[in-house]
């Protein structure tokens, strides 16, 4: 099968477009005949050699849309979707035309999505759920997401309303403030550090129950617009990892920060959060996505550089 694989980390030179064995699910697993993988920015990061516990050589990607063409008689020629840790880092993942995965590392792709729609979704959507259900966000819950346009930040938005949340939106610029209020969506435009606890409590009364910061710059400021017993919910850090934290303002609220990090869940743990929100988009409560730009995977080289620097696109691979 075609792949694309790298046998030393550090540098996107060390990608290559290669023909490799096809793999052979072992008892318990299924193949899949990859129909669309996503890219996404850890996959870059990984060739990069930011992950220490990858093994070389790795086919990377980690989400992924396809039909089981080999595995228990149950699933074979079914349409599935997946994501995971284990993807690209210590087994071979979607990047490719064949993938084999746990039997119980997919689930059903839902109907109403296209293999590369469901191929966009798995790392964004699973990410943005696992925010949410750790900081408890629910029935009329009041959420501020910052950075509210990206990936993560527009499936939290979606599930949130799911949920029954209140919810506000917090982007950078005043066209993406018109956006999400034509969608029927509250927003603001972020202003400097000082001025975001006026800027939340002038929507939410007494401040929002959760922030979810999908930026990683905005910890610090998002404590003065905590209600009591609020949550911050972070997905990202500045480049040195490291920030300083009012922690007197923050424990006189009683309020916590959650760390939420997607390579915590295998295949497995993933398909169960798949199959919980799945079924939304079958029902028409989730909108479907858009905007994506589809790719020969024997093309993947130069989406890695684009990715590399910055394209806001949303690249799917089609094998």
């Amino acid at each position: 099968m075609k792949a694309l694989q790298f046998s030393a980390t550090g540098d996107l030179a060390a990608l290559s477009f290669v023909d490799v064995a096809t793999p052979v699910p072992a008892a318990g697993e299924v193949l899949v005949q990859i129909k669309a993988a996503g890219l996404n920015p850890s996959d870059v990061k990984n060739v990069l050699g930011r992950f220490p516990y990858t093994t070389l050589p790795r086919i990377p990607g980690r989400d992924f849309a396809g039909v089981v063409v080999e595995g228990p008689q149950a699933l074979v020629g079914q349409a599935v979707w997946g994501t995971g840790r284990d993807l690209g880092f210590f087994a071979d993942g979607s990047h490719a035309q064949y993938l084999s995965v746990s039997a119980k590392g997919v689930a059903p792709k839902p109907a109403l999505l296209s293999f590369a729609q469901a191929a966009s979704l798995g790392v964004p959507y699973t990410t943005a759920w696992d925010a949410l259900e750790r900081s408890g966000v629910g029935q009329g819950t009041r959420l501020l997401v910052i950075g509210a346009n990206g990936a993560v930040g527009s499936a939290a938005l979606a599930l949130a309303k799911i949920r029954g949340a209140q919810v506000l939106a917090a982007v950078r610029r005043a066209d993406q403030v018109e956006v999400l209020r034509a969608q029927g969506i509250d927003a603001i435009a972020l202003g400097t550090p000082q001025e975001l606890g006026a800027q939340v409590n002038a929507v939410f009364k007494g401040g929002a129950d959760v922030i979810f910061d999908t930026t990683g710059f905005w910890l610090p400021a998002a404590v003065a617009g905590l209600a009591p017993f609020g949550r911050i919910a972070i997905i990202a850090a500045p480049a040195d990892g490291h920030v300083q934290l009012p922690a007197l303002a923050l424990y006189r609220k009683g309020g916590s920060v959650v760390g939420i990090n997607s390579l915590l869940y295998n295949c497995e743990q993933c398909a169960v959060m798949l199959e919980q929100f799945g079924r939304f988009f079958d029902e028409g409560s989730l909108p479907l996505p858009t905007g994506l730009r589809e790719v020969a995977l024997a093309e993947g080289l130069q989406c890695y550089e684009e990715v590399n620097q910055g394209t806001a696109d949303k690249i799917i691979f089609l094998p």
